[in-house]
């Protein structure tokens, strides 16, 4: 239960598709409340990553606090479960300096296990990952998705045969457990926080692309590929990290990489922005939540009127 019907809220989660205001409408909130910005954006933990994930700059973080930003190096995983151990951890520092948290940000799957609690999942085990990944070297991982389809129909059925990293985690916790991780993934332990979620949905999708190529020709004028050549000049990464698998830095390392038409590039990049976007609005809409158009004129006092109706509950 995410607790949308409790008096009593911890914090508010400010959710929205990419490009639709998320930050500057916080932003501007935080002059009007008491706040301190959580992200939930599974690209801003890493360091490094700032033009390609709209990281809030210097400025905007010395006016307002956020937290969960540049946690791990680009080479190292992060992911749901420490999200909501560290989103949690902030939450409740937050509340002890007599803030209200307001959790912002598009990543829906972090949403969703903050919300409503994460699976009873098995740690990861680095001898048995070693003997998939051996078996996979000489087998390929198409043949381990048609083994994993013989344990766990339903998640070979939505994992592409390629994906290593998901074919390998699913066996991983079939052979730790006994137990599909379909199964597990569907009697996840429940969340302690109670919280209030607002999602921003734009009616105009037109106007959400025009901002989506806006922002990302934006980018690019900041120098995004200069920061995705710094992270290909150290070395020790790959396109395949799931740091990179991240929408625009996955589509400008095989621009660079491969020497890709640069307008190819480019369109790429928004498409897959724009899929992105529309993934995201699917996950809103199926959420309890206060809904709201964030391109309408009145949408700002709209949404601070939920607001502060919760920091005062």
């Amino acid at each position: 239960m995410s607790g949308e019907a409790r008096a009593h809220c911890d914090a508010v989660l400010l959710l929205g598709p990419t490009a639709c205001g998320k930050s500057a409408l916080a932003m501007a909130l935080a002059e009007r409340v008491p706040l301190e910005i959580v992200s939930i954006d599974s690209a801003q933990v890493y360091r490094g990553m700032d033009i390609g994930t709209a990281k809030p700059g210097a400025a905007e973080r010395a006016r307002v606090p956020h937290h969960l930003i540049d946690l791990r190096d680009p080479a190292q995983p992060y992911s749901a479960a420490e999200f909501v151990r560290d989103a949690t951890a902030a939450i409740e520092v937050i509340r002890g300096r007599g803030r209200l948290p307001l959790v912002v940000g598009g990543t829906m799957l972090y949403a969703k296990a903050l919300r409503e609690g994460l699976s009873r999942l098995p740690s990861a085990d680095a001898g048995v990952r070693e003997r998939i990944a051996a078996e996979a070297q000489r087998f390929g991982w198409p043949a381990l998705h048609a083994r994993l389809a013989l344990v766990d129909a339903a998640t070979a059925t939505r994992v592409p045969p390629n994906d290593a990293q998901r074919i390998q985690r699913a066996l991983e916790v079939f052979e730790l457990t006994g137990t599909s991780l379909s199964q597990l993934q569907g009697s996840p332990a429940p969340s302690a926080l109670a919280l209030h979620t607002i999602a921003l949905l734009p009616h105009d999708r037109k106007q959400l692309h025009q901002r989506i190529e806006e922002r990302f020709d934006a980018m690019l004028a900041a120098g995004f590929l200069d920061e995705v050549r710094a992270l290909m000049q150290r070395g020790d990464l790959d396109p395949d990290l799931p740091s990179l698998r991240s929408v625009g830095y996955r589509q400008a390392w095989r621009h660079l990489a491969e020497g890709t038409p640069f307008e190819a590039f480019r369109a790429s990049a928004i498409a897959a922005t724009r899929r992105l976007a529309k993934r995201q609005i699917t996950w809103l809409r199926s959420m309890q939540a206060e809904r709201f158009d964030p391109f309408v004129s009145d949408a700002f006092d709209r949404v601070l009127a939920q607001v502060l109706a919760t920091a005062t509950a």
